[in-house]
């Protein structure tokens, strides 16, 4: 028996669209997240939920219909100036409308679902905080499975660690953190 990606143990698309959908509703009403997504497309939920759902494993999405990257994503955050308070209340949102809507709580799947939104967020708060994008189009997209820690983080160019994986420079802004 193979074991299943991330993106198919949560439950597949239909999961992730009503996450990101459920979300991004909540997010709009409040006070401290919805003055960052207040001008945000009305396809925003649907692109961060491809977005996700291709880095846990999914169907690729955003690479594909959406015509996103990953530069694409951190492009999204550059010059936000997010900072600490709104990246853990986006975490505490989004990881409380997962628990509302039934995604599996082990804590496996927990565990690798939360490694990868803190890993993301985190980076996405330093990517905020420039005005221009570290990474270029050719950068790949980040993917994340079962326990994907791979060492220091190396916030420099550094061959290996500016591509975007676990463990990436500040161009590695996997999640679709608060601003994007």
């Amino acid at each position: 028996m193979s074991t299943p990606t991330l993106y198919e143990w949560a439950g597949g698309e239909g999961a992730f669209q009503q996450l990101f959908r459920r979300f991004y509703d909540k997010v709009l009403r409040d006070e401290l997240l919805g003055p960052v997504f207040r001008n945000m497309s009305p396809d925003h939920p649907r692109h961060v939920a491809h977005f996700v759902a291709e880095v846990f494993g999914g169907p690729k999405r955003y690479t594909g219909e959406d015509g996103g990257n990953h530069a694409i994503m951190i492009g999204h955050h550059i010059g936000k100036m997010l900072d600490e308070q709104k990246r853990k209340r986006w975490m505490q949102m989004l990881l409380e409308t997962a628990d509302e809507m039934g995604m599996p709580a082990d804590p496996e799947f927990r565990s690798s679902m939360v490694g990868y939104l803190e890993w993301g967020t985190r980076i996405a708060v330093l990517n905020s905080q420039l005005k221009e994008n570290p990474i270029d189009d050719t950068a790949p997209m980040p993917a994340w499975g079962w326990g994907e820690t791979k060492g220091p983080y190396q916030p420099s160019g550094d061959a290996g660690t500016a591509a975007g994986g676990p463990g990436a420079a500040t161009g590695g802004a996997g999640a679709p953190a608060a601003g994007s």
